[in-house]
């Protein structure tokens, strides 16, 4: 699996992250949101330079102008409800895109372990496609393993890309074990997880950060 960490080198990802961590600026919703998005843009960027590409002529008012147009067949799909603004983000560069949505949370127990509950899935055919999946934190790894499972019973696609914003060393471990041939695409990696799986020093929790807390037994 290729790992792309945008976060290596110098460039306005690590501003937008920067204030996606700041406790003190990430209170405002609208901009949280607004910042992922962002980062959605700069992710669909980078992702469409793997792209196969021909060349097609196109019409100007003074001629015919030569240009290498994207061929690939793109599914967008993410992971509810975090997952949207990002999405929002990468849909915009890649407007034509078909789109997949998965319901996935998790289900803790009173012994503190948990398991990754998937309870809605809506998918077009992904033969032949390239699928981008969208799962803001990769904790463990266990939610994507579990939607890139349920994805692929609508398809084969030809190339799967994982975007998430932060990603823990044990998730990106656990994803290429899992996924060898695909790409994972992150903003920033974090080496620790607490003993109920929460990336440190992380964000927090990105859903009820972008879109306000929960009640959920």
């Amino acid at each position: 699996m290729t790992v792309h960490n945008l976060s290596l080198e110098n460039s306005l990802v690590n501003h937008f992250m920067a204030e996606l961590r700041n406790v003190q600026i990430q209170g405002d919703r609208l901009r949280f949101r607004l910042n992922m998005k962002r980062l959605g843009h700069i992710f669909a960027y980078e992702i469409s330079k793997t792209f196969s590409y021909s060349e097609k002529d196109v019409e100007t008012p003074l001629g015919i102008a030569r240009i290498p147009m994207a061929s690939s067949r793109i599914v967008l799909a993410s992971v509810l409800r975090a997952g949207l603004p990002l999405h929002d983000g990468i849909l915009e560069f890649f407007d034509e895109a078909d789109n997949a949505f998965i319901a996935a949370y998790r289900k803790n127990h009173k012994d503190g372990s948990f398991e990754i509950n998937l309870e809605y899935v809506t998918c077009p055919n992904l033969n032949g496609a390239t699928l981008i999946l969208v799962d803001p934190m990769l904790a463990t790894g266990a939610s994507v393993e579990k939607a890139i499972h349920a994805l692929t019973g609508y398809g084969k696609p030809k190339t799967i890309h994982i975007v998430s914003i932060i990603a823990s060393s044990y998730g990106v471990k656990h994803v290429k074990r899992h996924f060898p041939k695909a790409h994972l695409w992150i903003a920033a990696e974090d080496e620790e997880l607490t003993a109920k799986s929460y990336i440190v020093p992380g964000l927090g929790d990105a859903g009820d950060l972008a879109f306000g807390s929960k009640l959920q037994e």
